[in-house]
């Protein structure tokens, strides 16, 4: 399986993630905890590599799922990925979905609790972290929010939707100027044309000199 990582999921969530999911038969077996392998990809960001094997029903159905959630079907696409993840349990992609998707129609307890068993079968997955995070930032856990943030940079620095996430919590929930202006300055480093985060920058610095 190979999670690419292409662009922001909704303005809404500050800065998420888009998963496309492809999925096919492979001669490695699942196992009970599978560690991400991270490739850096230059112009897409990176892409997250689990590898187990799969039916080609499974295959369909993940795919069908997906389509159902960007028509906006979300009663059906989460009832589809629900069966996915039940196919494929110790596969941290579906449950990452359905946190997602629960997450966007408001049910944040669901959401919490698909990430968190996508964290038990993939500790490692920097997607799960961030997504995690934002559920927390949502539900009004700013400190989770935060270690869940910064658990995702641990494992991969240059993640800047984490980055940038990390900076708005810090900035406008958590009221910690320095934490916002450092992870503000890194995310810039990687995003460069954010003009956004340009003006937030300068305001923090304005409001640090004063």
């Amino acid at each position: 399986m190979q999670i690419l990582i292409i662009n922001n999921r909704t303005l809404a969530s500050l800065v998420g993630c888009v998963l496309l999911i492809s999925m096919g038969g492979c001669a490695t077996t699942e196992t009970a905890r599978t560690k991400s392998r991270i490739e850096i990809q230059e112009q897409v960001g990176f892409t997250i590599t689990e590898k187990a094997r799969v039916s080609e029903d499974t295959r369909v159905d993940y795919g069908q799922a997906l389509s159902l959630l960007q028509q906006g079907l979300s009663s059906e696409g989460i009832a589809m990925l629900e069966q996915v993840a039940d196919a494929t349990p110790n596969l941290s992609a579906p449950r990452i979905d359905l946190g997602i998707a629960f997450a966007d129609i408001g049910d944040f307890e669901a959401a919490e609790k698909h990430l968190q068993t996508a964290l038990v079968s993939n500790p490692e997955h920097p997607i799960a972290h961030n997504e995690l995070g934002i559920v927390y930032r949502k539900m009004g856990r700013f400190s989770e929010a935060r270690e869940h943030y910064e658990a995702a940079l641990m494992i991969y620095p240059e993640f800047h939707f984490a980055r940038r996430n990390l900076a708005v919590l810090c900035d406008l929930y958590l009221a910690d100027l320095q934490c916002a202006l450092k992870n503000y300055e890194a995310y810039m480093v990687i995003a460069p044309d954010d003009k956004e985060a340009h003006m937030w920058v300068a305001d923090i610095r304005n409001r640090v000199g004063n």
